[in-house]
């Protein structure tokens, strides 16, 4: 299908300034492996202070809020997160949609605020381990996408990110054949309401990726890269799964 991996790094709530000899470190991985798009979603208050060390990586954010300004304590605008340096934007990641109550609809219309201030998206779904036991995984995570997709989604300012929430941090991850068939439904979900556009869109893996089972993940066939949490916060760990990307 020719697309290119993409393999970002999500810090969380991880990294002070004398991290970042990581992000240059990282940086200069990229720059070795130029046929990956690699970058960091970093904590807002490395996001700035990033620009003079990233290298080849790009520097995205977090989260963002669907307004552009207001009263919204504690809230950081597209626009804000952009004149500090970023690139791209996660919205809809599972510690937002539970611990914050976040809904499609709020991804929907964070997705939409990125674009329109110049950032790339990667939007996340998932489903949890009662979903997946129950045998209604693809069905749950492929309506949870629909309903979380804004209007004008298109490859070149959106990927996707599958995260099985009970994967995230844990270690554990579904099978082969599950992921295969996740991300498998989540592109023919996709084809229902962009048509042709979701053969081009990135769909990554975003459950506990790590040097050890990257290279297997990302040889199936519609796993389009990584989201990857405690294994991008040094070079060490990520450099394995930036390599088994190229």
């Amino acid at each position: 299908m020719g697309r290119r991996k993409l393999v970002v790094g999500n810090w969380k709530m991880n990294g002070l300034k004398a991290q970042l000899g990581e992000v240059e470190d990282i940086g200069a991985l990229a720059a070795r492996h130029p046929a990956v798009e690699v970058g960091l979603c970093l904590p807002a208050t490395l996001i700035a202070p990033a620009q003079g060390v990233k290298g080849a990586a790009f520097i995205g954010a977090q989260d963002c809020h669907m307004h552009g300004s207001g009263a919204h304590t504690g809230c950081l605008s597209a626009a804000m997160l952009a004149e500090a340096g970023a690139g791209w934007t996660i919205v809809g990641h599972s510690e937002r949609r539970q611990d914050q109550g976040e809904t499609d609809a709020d991804v929907a219309a964070k997705a939409l605020a990125a674009k329109a201030a110049g950032l790339k998206v990667i939007l996340c779904v998932g489903e949890s381990l009662d979903v997946r036991d129950a045998g209604h995984a693809e069905s749950v995570v492929s309506a949870q996408l629909l309903a979380s997709l804004p209007e004008g989604a298109a490859a070149d300012w959106l990927a996707i990110a599958y995260e099985p929430i009970w994967a995230i941090g844990t270690g554990r991850i579904p099978t082969m054949e599950a992921v295969e068939a996740m991300h498998r439904a989540l592109r023919a979900a996709l084809a229902t309401k962009i048509g042709a556009e979701a053969d081009g869109m990135r769909i990554l893996y975003g459950g506990s990726m790590n040097g050890d089972n990257a290279a297997e993940l990302l040889a199936i066939g519609d796993v389009d890269g990584g989201l990857v949490g405690g294994a991008s916060l040094t070079a060490a760990k990520f450099a394995p799964v930036i390599a088994a990307a190229c």
